[in-house]
């Protein structure tokens, strides 16, 4: 399209005049701060409600609203891809998301850092369609592994950052740091892709569909709404509230889903699932951001609790895990790219039921380094699986269909790890509840401690249970090859 001197190569990565390293650039440093965004709020969330003098499921909109944006502009990103040039996309979401982080800085009052938040949500929402899009365009599928591993490195490592860096921020230099320090990479990120990104999609303009515009938002926004109050709500899954939108937001997604599949050019195109391999990966995807959740949400409730941490001696135990997961994950795409998925994927899932399993019993004297130990080789774990599978997945979809490849699993992120909190959190109140019913002393710290034991027990064990489908799983993979035609 634009680069007719590259015509004659598939993917420009094979061509030896093209350079590849300034578009990697380009497209990670944007996608590192966005995502690093994510998490940096967390810890900052009680300076908030003391600022602004609001209640936490007030201040809990930072998180649950900023989930929802995505889990609504991600579905739409096949759209956009189709619709505009690589440049334009990624300029214009990294605009969308610097003019965020601004309106966040200079805030005055809490629902103008709410409007911030959300728009910043815009921008991280569109940038891993965008990065997984133009990876997949410009490297062959023998190459991929080893590029995805470093999307997977600064996907794994920015979140696992966040927190420790804006406990820091926060201490010395106030909430509006957080978003202060971002703004000038944001910048540079925006200057250093004008030079250097080139265009490597085609623009094709498909016919927009606004029904099914509709059907996406409503459906996909009602579902992670749902499901975020779920966790709230002292009824659960019970309460009203909660009810009703996971209702509406189901219905949703059914009426959506069918109109794709009536569509001769549909938002998503859902025949992506044809694939075999694509839907393996979006199964294993799924079971690894419900562990994955189990253990963050879990584990940290578990040690505050029960092992009576402080939060930062918990946020420290949980560091060289979430680390190795990051540093590994280059790594794993390189073995990926070597000796395919079978070799890093079986191991790797046995591995994980393994961990979960031992975390199935953990009581109130466990050791910590076994709460460590696991811990660590559940993330190594993950970073053998996660990347792999997604990389395999998409290798095997015809190039036509790789934006809508990646919107789907960018689509299912919030909604999983929504519906994975709201379910594990659930799981364990209501064990929790089920033990101090049945003690003789509900009110003793000993019996309390030994009911939440009970909770993490449960949804350890439930984890485990799940885990045995990735092993099951991983031996059914095998390397994908690319469809030439649909």
């Amino acid at each position: 399209m634009n680069n007719n001197k590259h015509q004659k190569y598939e993917y420009l990565a094979d061509d030896p005049n093209f350079k590849t390293l300034p578009i990697i650039l380009s497209l990670i440093i944007g996608a590192f701060f966005a995502i690093l965004n994510e998490t940096l709020l967390n810890i900052a969330l009680t300076s908030l409600m003391k600022e602004f003098d609001i209640t936490l499921p007030t201040v809990q909109w930072m998180t649950t609203g900023f989930m929802l944006i995505m889990g609504i502009v991600a579905p739409i990103s096949a759209l956009l891809l189709q619709w505009f040039t690589t440049r334009q996309l990624f300029l214009s979401t990294m605009t969308i998301f610097t003019l965020g982080t601004v309106i966040c800085a200079v805030a005055p009052a809490f629902p103008i850092l709410l409007i911030g938040r959300l728009i910043q949500a815009i921008g991280t929402g569109m940038l891993l369609p965008i990065i997984f899009n133009v990876f997949l365009l410009i490297y062959p599928p023998f190459k991929r592994g080893k590029i995805m591993g470093i999307v997977g490195f600064v996907i794994m490592f920015a979140p696992t950052i966040g927190p420790t860096l804006s406990g820091v921020i926060v201490e010395y230099l106030g909430w509006r740091a957080l978003f202060i320090m971002v703004i000038p990479f944001s910048i540079f990120s925006i200057a250093f892709a004008s030079k250097f990104l080139i265009n490597v999609s085609e623009v094709t303009k498909p016919k927009i569909d606004y029904l099914s515009l509709v059907f996406s938002t409503i459906g996909f926004g009602a579902v992670i709404y749902g499901f975020s109050s779920a966790g709230k709500s002292e009824s659960g899954f019970l309460s009203i509230n909660v009810l009703i939108p996971i209702i509406v937001g189901i219905i949703g997604i059914v009426l959506f889903s069918i109109r794709q599949l009536n569509l001769k050019e549909p938002l998503i195109d859902l025949r992506v699932f044809k694939y075999p391999m694509y839907t393996h990966a979006i199964l294993m995807f799924l079971i690894i951001i419900m562990t994955m959740f189990a253990s963050e949400i879990i584990l940290p409730i578990y040690m505050q609790g029960p092992l009576a941490l402080t939060a930062a001696t918990a946020g420290l135990i949980l560091l060289p895990g979430s680390l190795l997961n990051g540093a590994m994950s280059p790594f794993m795409g390189y073995l990926f790219d070597k000796f395919g998925p079978r070799v890093l994927m079986i191991p790797a899932s046995i591995v994980l039921s393994g961990a979960m399993y031992v975390m199935s019993r953990l009581n109130v004297d466990t050791p910590l380094w076994i709460v460590i130990v696991s811990y660590i080789l559940l993330m190594l774990s993950v970073s053998a699986i996660m990347m792999p599978a997604e990389t395999n997945g998409l290798n095997q979809l015809p190039k036509h269909l790789y934006p809508h490849g990646t919107a789907v699993m960018t689509t299912l992120q919030p909604v999983a790890g929504a519906i994975g909190v709201a379910v594990f959190v659930s799981i364990m109140n209501a064990r929790q509840l089920q033990f101090l019913q049945n003690s003789g002393k509900p009110q003793d710290p000993d019996t309390i401690n030994q009911a939440m034991v009970a909770g993490v027990e449960l949804v350890y064990f439930i984890s485990f249970s799940i885990s045995i489908i990735a092993v099951i799983l991983s031996f059914i993979v095998y390397r994908a090859t690319p469809k030439k035609t649909d």
